[in-house]
């Protein structure tokens, strides 16, 4: 029997985590939950949406709010899967749906919760023999005596971050403080931030999907371990640092590696460290990892997304919206419709599928 696929989009910021806030992003994915909805329609799946004749550019018209009465909505409607297009976090609403025996397309929520913590996940990648760059937390009671065991430049960053959102390139302590004061002060990310070193060679990201079975090149796949896509290369940084791809839409500073680049040792071990990582935090759907090169050439892993963007150019007035996954998933000759019909059939329910 064909599922009935809901897609729910962010509506509030998710609560602070030991004085920590994860910031919102502006329509909180409306736009690529209706990216999705409207590709899983295209290829006749059975949509649930808000609107009974939802308009081709009208984001709301094709998702529900993540709230307890936006999902239940989309349940009286008729949906058996819920796509969580959303920051998920322990204690959201969809986890008594979850419980209840919903089939949902994304992450554990409380798996969530404790890795949007990029320092607690930097500690699990460490402990694993992962590399990750140095850093140093910084809160407004140690702002003023903190101790750097790296040199300038660095990174300074929202320990619960948003994509590039509040990253800032940093070259003397005395720039520093006063990042760090205008950051403590917006109040945006909460009591803590960190400091991590910088890395100025060359960046990719590395989409990592789970076990699952996939169909590739039309043969389905049994993939029985987290597998990467193709690495995607970022370029034209500005001031150091990978625009926010609400400023600056990614096919213009990003492109896959080259058959050449792939087969690399280098490229190849770190998408197994990738793996490894996806592994570690039990992902259920796509994870994207940001890597980036010393000036040594080795590779780091320093950010690891649990949600990763995922617009695409499905909708005629956004051709130019392929996010960083999209683009990896070309490299397999997968369309963005591929990309979403395969992310599909790894939904999952409470007890169902258990992480290998």
């Amino acid at each position: 029997m064909q599922q009935k696929v809901a897609v729910i989009y962010q509506t509030q910021t998710p609560p602070a985590r030991n004085g920590i806030i994860k910031p919102m992003k502006p329509g909180g994915y409306a736009d690529s939950g209706a990216d999705i909805a409207y590709s899983l329609r295209k290829q006749n799946i059975d949509v649930i949406s808000p609107a009974d004749e939802p308009g081709t550019e009208a984001d709301l018209d094709w998702v529900f709010p993540d709230t307890a009465e936006g999902i239940q909505a989309a349940i009286n409607k008729g949906a058996d899967t819920i796509w969580l297009n959303t920051v998920l976090y322990d204690g959201h609403p969809i986890e008594k749906f979850i419980d209840a025996g919903i089939a949902v397309v994304g992450q554990i929520p409380k798996q969530v919760d404790i890795f949007d913590d990029k320092l607690v996940t930097n500690e699990l990648l460490k402990n694993n023999h992962l590399p990750i760059p140095r850093s140093v937390l910084i809160t407004h009671n140690n702002a003023d005596t903190f101790k750097l065991n790296f040199g300038y430049p660095v990174v300074a960053k929202p320990i619960r971050g948003r994509g590039s959102q509040g990253v800032y390139l940093v070259n003397t302590p005395t720039e520093l403080t006063d990042i760090l004061a205008d950051m403590f002060s917006s109040g945006d990310y909460g009591d803590a931030l960190y400091a991590e070193e910088f890395l100025p060679g060359t960046e990719v990201t590395i989409t990592v999907m789970p076990p699952g079975g996939y169909v590739i090149d039309g043969e389905v796949l049994e993939k029985d371990q987290h597998w990467s896509l193709p690495p995607v290369r970022r370029f034209n940084h500005a001031n150091g640092i990978a625009p926010y791809n609400g400023t600056v839409a990614v096919i213009h500073n990003s492109e896959v590696l080259n058959d050449s680049e792939l087969q690399t040792e280098a490229m190849i071990q770190l998408c197994q460290q990738c793996e490894l990582a996806a592994k570690l935090v039990q992902s259920r759907a796509p994870i994207r990892i940001d890597c980036r090169a010393n000036a040594q050439g080795e590779n780091f892993l320093f950010d690891l997304n649990m949600k990763p963007n995922m617009t695409g150019a499905s909708r005629p007035h956004r051709t130019d919206q392929d996010s960083l996954t999209a683009l990896a998933a070309r490299k397999i000759g997968w369309s963005f419709d591929d990309l979403i019909s395969n992310m599909l059939k790894q939904s999952w329910r409470k007890d169902a599928q258990k992480i290998k």
